[in-house]
């Protein structure tokens, strides 16, 4: 394969299948040594374009939005926390733990594109939320995340004022809904074919060999 393939993950920093089927896809790639063979961009989606900068409690949000019981609700996060446990990604889920708002995390995160950081601010994002215990919608936790990826805090944080950067991430939101995508993660191959939720990484392999054999 002369091209690299380019897989486009559509997701959000508070959504834990995001992180468990990231964390596979990795695992797919290394283990079939084509690391140099893939490129990855991630995509912005909000789970919930409508929170408030206070955020929502999250076993009430839950309940609101899916109707879950508190078992059920109980048991799928001691289901993800071991399968976060397996794929070396820690989830600790707390009384009192609050769902937040994303919008400007997609912003920085189109930002840090352009120095290649931006799966590496994703990860520092979603590592922040489910296992510090932090607010992913207040800026000094923002700022924190952008530091610890080693990009210019100050720069990044200024594009959180810029109507442009903001119009470009509700565009791009808007453009993957218009193509189907509804639901997260969307993992895009080349445009061409896409897997939707957390697959395990024998799917993800098979779809890999597939399409680096074109």
């Amino acid at each position: 394969m002369s091209k690299k393939l380019k897989i486009d993950i559509v997701s959000d920093v508070v959504c834990p299948w995001c992180a468990i089927g990231y964390k596979r896809l990795e695992k797919a790639i290394e283990e079939l040594g084509i690391e140099d063979q893939v490129e990855i961009e991630w995509q912005p989606f909000e789970l919930n374009p409508g929170m408030p900068p206070e955020g929502q409690d999250l076993t009430e949000h839950i309940t609101e939005k899916y109707g879950s019981t508190l078992e059920q609700q109980q048991q799928s996060r001691e289901n993800m926390t071991d399968i976060g446990e397996e794929l070396g990604f820690k989830f600790d889920y707390f009384e009192g733990m609050r769902m937040a708002n994303t919008f400007d995390a997609h912003v920085l995160l189109e930002y840090a594109k352009d120095f290649d950081k931006q799966t590496e601010l994703k990860l520092r994002l979603m590592n922040s939320f489910f296992n510090e215990r932090k607010d992913v919608s207040k800026r000094e936790v923002l700022k924190q995340a952008l530091l610890d990826v080693g990009l210019n805090a100050d720069e990044a944080l200024a594009k959180l004022d810029s109507e442009a950067a903001r119009y470009e991430v509700r565009n791009k939101q808007g453009e993957w809904k218009n193509l189907g995508v509804n639901s997260v993660p969307t993992i895009v191959f080349n445009m061409k074919s896409a897997v939707t939720g957390a697959q395990p990484v024998d799917t993800f392999k098979q779809v890999l060999t597939e399409l680096t054999a074109e």
